[in-house]
């Protein structure tokens, strides 16, 4: 079983940064493929990043690109998500999650389904 941790999150203003971290707390945090997923008031949550467990490889949703990047320690057990750029549209509450579907080091989804364990959240709120 594993547990993850957010924080980082808070209230920024359009064009700043932030920089979330996810903690775990279990002995295998390095065989996980990790993501980042977010939700928005009244809307689904939605994939943001993910990373392999090597963390040779990652992907990033359309809407984040280019803005956001995800990392990863597997020596502290500490998951990252840069945050720059910020928009009013990237307001939500983002939620790490724990793949533990055995995966090659290249290997992630961006599923929300196939994430075996979640945090609680943290709020990012993106003032215009």
């Amino acid at each position: 079983q594993e547990q993850l941790a957010e924080s980082g999150g808070g209230l920024v203003q359009a064009g700043g940064s932030l920089r979330l971290s996810c903690a775990a707390s279990g002995r295998t945090f390095s065989n996980y493929a990790m993501g980042w997923f977010r939700q928005a008031p009244g809307k689904e949550r939605e994939f943001v990043a993910c990373i392999s467990w090597s963390g040779d490889t990652t992907a990033h949703a359309e809407s984040v690109k280019g803005r956001f990047a995800i990392s990863r320690d597997n020596a502290k057990n500490r998951l990252f998500l840069q945050m720059n750029s910020l928009k009013p549209e990237d307001t939500g509450v983002y939620y790490c999650a724990a793949d533990d579907t055995p995966r090659p080091p290249y290997g992630y989804s961006g599923l929300a389904s196939s994430y075996d364990y979640w945090g609680q959240g943290t709020q990012v709120t993106v003032s215009s």
